[in-house]
This record gives structure tokens, C-alpha cells and sequence, in this order.
């Protein structure tokens, strides 16, 4: 999974809310049914929706830690290397602008 990008990373993200979002809301609406299986599965349902619901909150600290350490290493290494760093700012400015005024 660590070769996601950062937008696939968001989508899984959002797609498992929406999943165990949708799980719970079955589980409200099955509350009344009290037959044997249906108790069995409302019970492994649960158990899977708070395991799932702790993934989820794992892979978010991991993508959060690792956003954090990437802009740790960002402001380093601009600390380490200001005139680089404002040499490929420049550099960058100049081809943008250079991209808008062909237009």
C-alpha cells in the first residue's frame, strides 16, 4: 500500500468512511430483528466495523506522520540551503510565467 499515491490514499480514506457509515446505519435499522443468525452476524459486523474503524484511524496518523515529516525535510533542507532554494523558486516563477504569457 506505500505505493499509493496521496489522491488514491484520500479516496480509500473516504470510500471506508462511506462503508462502515453504511454499516452502521444497517445495524440501526436491523436492531429489531432478533433471530439467532441475524444476532451472530450483527455481532461479527460490529467487531469487523471497530477493527475497520481502527484501520482506519491508523493509515490516517501514518499518512499525517508522514505528511508531517516531509515538510520537516522541506524546511531543513530550505534552512540548510536557503540560496538553492531560492534559485529553484526562481527558476520555477520564471517558467510558470513564462507558460502564462505564451497564452
Amino acid at each position: 500500500m506505500s505505493n499509493l499515491t496521496a489522491t488514491q490514499k484520500d479516496k480509500l480514506m473516504a470510500d471506508l468512511r462511506v462503508v462502515v457509515s453504511d454499516a452502521e446505519e444497517l445495524l440501526r435499522l436491523t436492531a429489531d430483528d432478533v433471530g439467532d443468525a441475524s444476532l451472530g452476524l450483527r455481532d461479527r459486523l460490529k467487531e469487523r466495523l471497530q477493527h475497520s474503524r481502527a484501520s482506519l484511524l491508523d493509515l490516517q496518523a501514518s499518512a499525517t506522520d508522514k505528511a508531517k515529516e516531509a515538510g520537516r525535510a522541506a524546511d531543513d533542507y530550505v534552512h540548510d540551503h536557503p540560496w538553492k532554494s531560492v534559485a529553484v523558486g526562481a527558476c520555477v516563477g520564471l517558467v510558470v510565467g513564462m507558460l502564462i504569457g505564451r497564452r
